[in-house]
């Protein structure tokens, strides 16, 4: 009884961490015909971070069925492109305020008249919020021909103190939502949990 209470408790907690990742809004481009996987290679990351999506979108085109190659010899060249920008959404409030307040009254007896008043303040350091926006753009290509044959975009947005603004977690859900249902419909914009 005791390892299903657990169990049910680590599913509960699983399911609170896919709730906060926001959506993803996937736009998709190509020609409406079938594409055949076939090797690929991707073209030259620059940078940690940039690795990070590479490898998350190498993931999800391994999993439709494309392979790795060197590049000279792959069917497809894939290019991935990032863009990360954190926008401020102003001053955020303190999180603790002192009130101070006065009053007078009259006795038991004398039907007296009461006045008050009070004013506020906060302490402590004022916090900004900022939200993250993230963006993936790949592009497949065959290299013998150089045309494209698949591009699209995923965009999410995320503060900046929440896990999905994270780039690891940002780019596997990214690569994740938009190639589902690979190639997708032309030319539109969905939204994926």
């Amino acid at each position: 009884m005791r390892i299903q209470s657990l169990a049910i408790a680590a599913a509960l907690a699983l399911g609170g961490c896919a709730a906060s990742i926001p959506p993803v809004q996937v736009t998709r481009f190509h020609l409406d015909g079938a594409i055949t996987p076939g090797t690929i290679a991707l073209s030259p990351a620059i940078g940690l971070e940039r690795q990070t999506y590479d490898a998350a979108v190498t993931r999800e085109l391994n999993r439709l069925g494309f392979a790795n190659a060197d590049s000279p010899s792959a069917r497809y060249i894939v290019s991935v492109d990032i863009q990360r920008d954190a926008r401020d959404n102003g001053p955020g409030r303190s999180p603790f305020s002192i009130g101070l307040g006065g009053g007078t009254g009259g006795g038991y007896r004398g039907g007296g008249v009461g006045v008050g008043g009070g004013i506020s303040f906060p302490i402590g350091k004022r916090r900004s919020s900022e939200t993250v926006f993230t963006r993936i753009s790949v592009r497949i290509t065959e290299r013998a021909t150089g045309a494209t044959v698949w591009e699209g975009r995923a965009d999410t947005m995320a503060t900046s103190n929440a896990p999905a603004s994270q780039p690891g977690l940002a780019a596997d859900k990214l690569a994740s939502a938009l190639f589902r249902d690979f190639p997708g419909v032309s030319g539109r914009t969905v939204t994926v949990q």
